[in-house]
Order: C-alpha cells, then sequence, then structure tokens
C-alpha cells in the first residue's frame, strides 16, 4: 500500500548565540525517516529537547528543514528545503489553542479565512463548508458567532479542529494537543478524533507525552532522543519489548 505520508531523511540545525561574536550549531533532527499509511496514527515520544516540536513545525510547514523530503502520496511537499506553499493536507494543532486562536475575530471569520485564502468556494459554499465542518467536530452553526473567550477549553480544541479540518487535510499534526485537557474533555476528544480518522481515513503524528494515549491511540511509536530516532516500530512491540534504553527510561516514568 502506498503510504500516505513519507518523510525521508529529514535534517534541521539552529544556529544559536553562544557569547558575544559566537554562534554554535544545535542539530535537532537528525536523518528522521517514517511514513504513515491511511487511517494510521504515528506516536512521537521523547524528552523535552529530543525535536519532536521542531518536527511537528517542519510537517506542517511552520519551518524549512535543512535537508530531506517529504512525500504526500506521489506529490512531493518539501524538498531539501524548498517547501510547495500550495499544500494545505498536512495541518498543525497546537497545544494552546487559545492563543493560536485570534481573540479579535468570531469563529466564523476564523474559518471563512481559512476558505477564502486557501480556496475559490464562493461565499455561500463558504458557509455551506463552515456549517458542515462545525457539526463534524460537535459544534453548532450558531457558534460561528462566537470569540475565542466564549467557549471552554474542550470546545476551544474542537473549535481549533475545525480549523484544521475544513481545508480537508490528509495529516493532522498534534502537537500536545491533548495535554491542557481534564481527563473526561480529553476523552471526549480523543473519541471524536478516532471518529474522523474511521471515517475519513486521516492520518495523524501524535506527539505527546501521555503514555496512554499512545497505547490507545497509535498505530505506530517513534522515539526521539536529541535530534535522533532511537526506535520506531509497531506500537505493542515497543511498548511491550523496547530495545533502547532510552524507550525504557521512557516507558518506567
Amino acid at each position: 500500500m502506498q503510504p500516505v505520508l513519507k518523510v525521508q531523511a529529514l535534517n534541521k540545525t539552529f544556529r544559536l548565540r553562544a557569547g558575544l561574536f559566537r554562534r554554535r550549531s544545535l542539530k535537532v533532527l537528525n536523518d528522521i525517516s517514517f511514513t504513515v499509511s491511511e487511517g494510521e496514527t504515528l506516536a512521537v515520544i521523547g524528552e523535552t529537547g529530543s525535536g519532536k516540536s521542531t518536527l511537528a513545525r517542519v510537517l506542517a510547514g511552520a519551518d524549512n528543514a535543512d535537508s530531506g523530503q517529504i512525500l504526500l502520496g506521489c506529490d512531493t511537499v518539501e524538498d531539501d528545503g524548498r517547501r510547495d506553499t500550495g499544500c494545505r493536507h498536512i495541518r498543525l494543532i497546537f497545544q494552546d489553542s487559545n492563543r493560536s486562536l485570534n481573540p479579535g475575530l468570531t469563529v466564523g471569520d476564523v474559518l471563512d479565512d481559512c476558505l477564502r485564502f486557501n480556496t475559490q468556494l464562493t461565499e455561500h459554499q463558504r458557509q455551506l463548508k463552515i456549517n458542515e465542518t462545525l457539526a463534524k467536530v460537535g459544534l453548532l452553526a450558531d457558534h460561528q458567532s462566537y470569540y475565542p473567550h466564549m467557549f471552554s477549553g474542550g470546545q476551544l480544541q474542537r473549535v481549533a479542529l475545525a480549523r484544521a479540518l475544513i481545508l480537508d487535510p490528509k495529516v493532522l499534526v498534534l502537537d500536545e494537543a491533548l495535554s491542557s485537557l481534564d481527563p473526561s474533555v480529553r476523552a471526549q476528544i480523543v473519541n471524536l478524533l478516532l471518529k474522523l480518522q474511521k471515517e475519513t481515513g486521516l492520518c495523524f503524528i501524535l506527539i505527546t507525552h501521555h503514555l496512554s494515549l499512545v497505547r490507545h491511540m497509535s498505530d505506530q511509536v517513534m522515539v526521539m532522543h536529541r535530534g535522533k530516532v532511537v526506535e520506531y516500530g509497531a506500537t505493542g512491540a515497543v511498548f511491550d519489548n523496547p530495545k533502547s534504553t532510552i524507550t525504557q527510561r521512557l516507558l518506567t516514568y
């Protein structure tokens, strides 16, 4: 089966100030490679500073790699730092959905802007798409007239999900997107995500420190340490028989 997402040898280095006139190089992604098929979830785990969030930003186009490829089906999304800026099929959801939303715009304005700048839909077609997307994430059509401060934490995450889904992506990158929710709300959002995945074949890249979520949601798990992949395989196999000492340490926390 042709993978939906194929990542090949991604590398990323940051130049950091190391004094008044000196800089040092910090390699945050080192030959990262993996594949994800339709309807699959890849969990990415690792200690703070392992490169997980940088990987999320590169996948979603918020940052560019120095080298390597990102392929979506047969299309090249990124090749050695050159990004297809027209690609809207990999979408990122952050941990703090409130800070990622403009407080001065209603939900309807936020969703309409996504469609106006990325599609050729008419105003009527955009309105239908907004209503359909809000319903898909468990919100009402009336919610499009609400501002972000009028929502609860769980509802805000549904708004963030609606903003990601409205462009019909193939891959959603969830960068600790469920971590700040209380357990009952988190369970609701997880069930919603799994339902959407089953209905649409969405791929998820799940970046989280909640190992119970990894067990529950993911088909594969990739363990990162200092920018490198130290273990990668089926979730059950990695959890039941971790080979790397890094993985063993993470699973005992």
